[in-house]
């Protein structure tokens, strides 16, 4: 059996996911980002130097291009971050 998922072209909104995110952008890349869960602490990796805050994903924003809601649920609840390449059409 072959399951079907009707896409309707909209990124996935972080309500989906029940959790709201912090987001951070690479500052020599800003299309690599990383989102950290709001009840999960800041991997270290991002409070070094080269990252910067991006802003937060919560309740009914829109998220960015190229964030997965269904990938970015489970990867933060295991490693704490979800790391992702933010596009524009």
């Amino acid at each position: 059996m072959i399951d079907v998922v009707a896409t309707t072209g909209a990124a996935p909104a972080a309500s989906r996911l029940g959790r709201s995110f912090n987001l951070f952008r690479r500052v020599d890349a800003p299309e690599l980002r990383c989102a950290v869960p709001q009840d999960r602490a800041v991997p270290r990796f991002i409070t070094a130097t080269g990252w910067e805050f991006a802003g937060t994903l919560t309740g009914d924003d829109t998220a960015p291009h190229g964030f997965d809601a269904r990938a970015a649920g489970p990867l933060s609840g295991w490693n704490g971050f979800y790391i992702f390449e933010s596009w524009r059409r």
